[in-house]
């Protein structure tokens, strides 16, 4: 009887991922080799899953290979914030794909990973866990929560974890600003705080902008129960603790918006090329600098922010901060970061770094980059090597003008039983299982040069030159307005970057009531908002100091006129009815 009741068990278990695999979204078309991804020599890549309902961020692999996704978006995903997935049959795609886990959260909930028998996963707010059992798919366990955060939500939740070997948890605090200033993302705000003060630092540093420590056999632990162990550090997705040498590592966010926050400051290239993102080995009492500095990778110096009086040049006291190990490109989004301990790669991969670079939006009007997964040599415990581009195509476009250009986009990363690596991507729901069929005795140089030439020319990885790759420069003229405050966030086509930045084009909020469109570019806006279905929890910042009546009139015509909008001309007298009334009612 017990195995009949087993038997009708798992006939039931697999009729729900028939019918969870029939629900997905529409297949994106696979080419036939290494789905048109580029990978070194002798490694070959195939897709185990395609279009997940929910879409994908971080993904954990179980020693028995089952691999369990932190949906990207619980409301596609009927209310559920992850996803089990199991291949039945050995063909190395899975077949079994579950939903499973409804708690509160949005697009930035992160973290999924597999920690000494249980299942850890994050939203914005928390930090859960559930005991799997040995053989099951889908745990039946209890969720216990183990870290909770306060509301509201801010951007830069994402809650990253990471373990040690003498029980402890690691928590990334992202802060909810760009720099630290007094109006988030307003060109010319100052930034809050003295740098280098204690009694006047800025009040994002007081609990978030940085790692917490916790006691992993511990749950309903506040933010308050744990350690401050590193500061300074703005926006943290990527982050892992390295056994090799019992270190902490994290690949740091750097701050936006140069061009946009301070044109008189920083030119178009400038604001494409700085600040870099930042690979740090996590000492107790590390400080990255945000907000007060940023590392420029081309000069190799940490400068003052222009929030706190720098200007490209000053250095303020940044000599005395750590630097990074390395510092990446601009605005290429480190999303991941795995350290690989698996004995199937080539030696050159033993012990080093992957990390999954999601892919910039505000590099206009230069073409957006990342949008790879790079590998880092490591040798006792440093790099050992420049960095090199492992795997790249995912955006399947070059160059890339507009973020939703990209048809996928790298996201999450994890090594399975047998030293497989398994990437998956935000737009799609798509994971790739990445395998070196090659002679590991052979491999070298020569394997790698082809990869080494696309970093070198491919328009997403390589430097830009400041005047041919400049997209706006055989344009027509447009609005100067858009392409100055506009077009870093809502893109070139309008179309927004599909998850912090809402579309312009065809949206409900610049159709049919002008007036509303004109406040929300003079007073600003704050989420959670709808756009065309979907949620956004981003600032906008206002623009009634920085932008006339006439540039006003200008940009929102152009808008209105353009991305397939209802055409209407906003003119300068509109606006100003509509900043008076604004200014009579706050009197």
């Amino acid at each position: 009887m017990n195995f009949t009741k087993l038997t009708v068990a798992g006939f039931l278990l697999v009729l729900i991922g028939l019918s969870w695999n029939c629900a997905r979204l529409k297949s994106i078309p696979s080419d036939a080799v290494n789905d048109g991804l580029f990978l070194p020599d002798g490694f070959q890549a195939m897709v185990v899953v395609d279009s997940l309902k929910g879409q994908a961020r971080h993904i954990a692999v179980n020693s028995n290979g089952d691999i369990y996704v932190k949906a990207r978006s619980p409301y596609l995903n009927d209310g559920y914030g992850n996803v089990a997935l199991r291949d039945t049959n050995g063909d190395g795609k899975a077949d079994l794909i579950i939903p499973f886990g409804k708690y509160d959260g949005h697009t930035y909930g992160t973290a999924m990973r597999v920690h000494d028998g249980y299942l850890y996963f994050s939203s914005e707010l928390m930090v859960y866990r559930m005991r799997l059992t040995p053989g099951q798919l889908v745990p039946d366990s209890q969720m216990d929560t183990v870290v909770i955060d306060e509301p509201p939500y801010h951007e830069h939740q994402t809650k990253p974890i990471a373990f040690d070997d003498k029980g402890h948890m690691f928590v990334g605090w992202g802060a909810g600003s760009n720099a630290g200033q007094v109006n988030n993302r307003e060109p010319g705000s100052p930034g809050v705080g003295t740098p280098g003060s204690v009694d006047s630092a800025n009040p994002w540093l007081k609990d978030h902008g940085g790692i917490w420590m916790f006691d992993v056999n511990k749950t309903n632990q506040h933010q308050w129960d744990g350690v401050k162990y590193a500061t300074g550090l703005r926006s943290i997705v990527a982050m892992e603790w390295n056994p090799e040498n019992k270190s902490l590592y994290t690949v740091a966010h750097g701050r936006d918006d140069f061009r946009l926050l301070w044109p008189d400051l920083y030119s178009p290239w400038q604001s494409a090329m700085e600040p870099a993102e930042e690979f740090f080995k996590v000492g107790e009492g590390l400080d990255g600098g945000w907000p007060y500095y940023y590392y420029d990778e081309l000069k190799g110096k940490k400068l003052l922010n222009p929030e706190f009086g720098g200007d490209g040049v000053k250095e303020g006291d940044g000599a005395k901060l750590t630097k990074p190990l390395i510092g990446f490109p601009a605005h290429f989004a480190p999303n991941d970061l795995l350290f690989y301990h698996g004995s199937q790669f080539p030696a050159h991969y033993q012990n080093g770094a992957f990390i999954a670079f999601h892919g910039s939006t505000d590099r206009a009007p230069y073409p957006q980059a990342g949008f790879i997964v790079v590998f880092v040599p490591f040798k006792d415990g440093q790099p050992a090597g420049p960095w090199e581009v492992f795997a790249d195509g995912f955006a399947r476009v070059d160059p890339i003008v507009n973020v939703s250009n990209a048809v996928f986009r790298p996201m999450g990363l994890a090594e399975g039983p047998d030293g497989s690596l398994y990437v998956s991507e935000t737009e799609h729901g798509r994971i790739w299982r990445i395998t070196y069929k090659g002679d590991k005795k052979a491999f070298g140089k020569e394997q790698l040069a082809a990869m080494e030439n696309r970093r070198q020319t491919a328009s997403n990885i390589r430097t830009p030159d400041s005047i041919q790759d400049n997209l706006f420069k055989n344009m027509p003229t447009t609005s100067a307005v858009y392409n100055t405050y506009c077009a870093a966030c809502h893109q070139h086509d309008g179309k927004g970057d599909g998850n912090r930045f809402p579309p312009l084009a065809q949206s409900e909020w610049v159709n049919y009531n002008k007036q509303r469109l004109i406040r929300v570019v003079l007073n600003g806006l704050k989420g959670p908002i709808q756009v065309k279905g979907l949620s956004y929890n981003e600032i906008m910042p206002p623009h009634a100091g920085t932008l006339s009546d006439d540039q006003i009139a200008e940009v929102l015509t152009y808008i209105k006129s353009s991305f397939r909008n209802t055409p209407e001309i906003v003119t300068p007298e509109d606006v100003k009815a509509v900043r008076n009334n604004t200014q009579n009612n706050t009197h």
